[in-house]
């Protein structure tokens, strides 16, 4: 057993050799070709250590350049940038003599200690190589190490869409390092707010940089703290675009679907379409407003609000003429079972009348045979209290007018329900178009106050 380990040490041994060997054979092939100042920085500079390695934490100053922000898309909330990241840092192995820097060929980097930065939400990224891998690198006398980057980059941003388009958006890029926690690595920003330049001049399609400023922070995960710098910028949509794409379009349809008030209930071809027109017309428009955003319920947002208002508007002057419609033709339904009512009791009267008349015919006939007969009791009590208009008439003539009070009171409660029924107590059904010319703009006036109130000063 001691034989085995004596030889796998003496074997472990060896590889450690040739492997410092390959790596010596390494640096005095790149020397060979750099100059006597450069051969002598790199004499005995070990890449894989970091600066000030047993004291302390290297730190490394940060500053960023915005040469574009190219796309914005609220379907995948992220943006697209592509900025100058540049990198100082001080390392006393690269210390010499002299009072001016020297200016290094990007792909002598890899000769070089640097740090590993990378942006935390990125996407995707990638590095710019034309004509060759954009890369700066620059040592000064005192050690300071200048590393300049040109990057374009893929960044998800977290966007709140209630307020669309007047909303404001608050996007940031988070630079931080990978692998050494903050007992090895310090990130600072080297100006402060200043730090970042490029967006007073950059200029956006949809919107406006309001604000930026920057912070430094700290990740926490499970293997360590790690240091992070963020630069946070604030997005304004500029809201003119859709307010001529989208607002004026659907106020001009609701104004449109309006018209057929103006226009005569008997006119149904007319009326019917522009009603259907319109609100095909609105939901055209509701759709491709959707289409350049993102399909989630939880988004109610501001022009899907005021969309649904128009479209309410323009349905609501279809049903109304519906209504109208129906009302004119139960309208005059209702006119004519009044006139056959009338008619109806007009014959009552008539026969009541007539009734009477024969009624009163027929005593005056049983009174005359009745005078000349003597007078007696018991046979003239039997024969004419049949007939006798003091004891049998008048109980048949006080009977009808209960059933022709109750045909009365039956027809006056059917007039109340045909009346409550008939256009809610509209009794000319053309006054809902007239109506309807004064509440229907008057309603949308109000509700686009308080629409343009809420989502701009709340």
């Amino acid at each position: 057993m001691r034989q085995c380990d004596r030889s796998a040490g003496f074997v472990g041994d060896t590889g450690m050799r040739l492997l410092e060997n390959s790596l010596l054979n390494a640096e005095v092939k790149e020397g060979e070709i750099l100059p006597p100042t450069i051969h002598k920085l790199m004499k005995g500079y070990n890449k894989y250590l970091r600066p000030f390695f047993d004291n302390g934490p290297v730190t490394v100053g940060m500053s960023l350049d915005i040469a574009s922000i190219d796309t914005i898309s609220e379907i995948n909330m992220d943006y697209t940038a592509t900025i100058f990241l540049r990198q100082r840092w001080t390392d006393e192995r690269l210390v010499f003599e002299g009072n001016k820097s020297l200016s290094l060929d990007g792909r002598l980097v890899e000769l070089l200690w640097v740090p590993d930065t990378f942006i935390v939400d990125s996407k995707k990224s990638f590095l710019h190589d034309i004509t060759v891998e954009n890369r700066l690198i620059r040592i000064f006398p005192n050690g300071t190490v200048l590393y300049a980057l040109r990057i374009t980059t893929t960044v998800a941003c977290n966007m709140d869409l209630t307020k669309y388009p007047m909303d404001k958006q608050t996007c940031t890029l988070q630079l931080e390092s990978w692998g050494y926690n903050i007992n090895d690595v310090m990130f600072y920003w080297t100006r402060g707010n200043e730090s970042v330049s490029g967006l007073d001049t950059l200029q956006l399609a949809q919107y406006t940089v309001e604000d930026h400023y920057t912070s430094v922070s700290e990740a926490i995960y499970e293997t360590g703290r790690y240091p992070r710098l963020v630069f946070h910028f604030e997005l304004k949509r500029s809201i003119l675009y859709f307010i001529l794409e989208t607002y004026v379009p659907s106020s001009l349809l609701v104004v449109l679907s309006w018209v057929s008030f103006w226009i005569s209930l008997s006119s149904v071809p007319a009326r019917i379409c522009i009603g259907v027109t319109t609100v095909l017309t609105m939901t055209t428009l509701m759709m491709g407003a959707r289409t350049s955003l993102p399909n989630a319920n939880c988004f109610i947002k501001a022009i899907d609000v005021y969309l649904g208002i128009c479209f309410s508007f323009i349905f609501g002057a279809l049903i109304e003429y519906a209504v109208a419609h129906f009302c004119t033709l139960t309208h005059s339904d209702a006119h004519m079972l009044m006139y056959r009512h009338q008619m109806h009791d007009f014959d009552d009267e008539m026969n009541g009348i007539i009734t009477t008349i024969s009624t009163h015919a027929r005593a005056k006939r049983r009174k005359e045979p009745a005078a000349n007969p003597p007078p007696a009791p018991d046979s003239t009590e039997l024969t004419v209290s049949p007939s006798s208009p003091s004891g049998s008439e008048p109980k048949p003539e006080a009977s009808p007018p209960k059933p022709t009070n109750w045909c009365l009171t039956a027809l006056v409660t059917l007039r109340k329900v045909l009346r409550s029924i008939n256009c809610c107590h509209v009794e000319n059904p053309h006054h809902i178009d007239n109506y309807s010319r004064v509440t229907f703009p008057l309603s949308f006036v109000m509700v686009n106050l308080l629409y343009w109130t809420y989502y701009l000063y709340f």
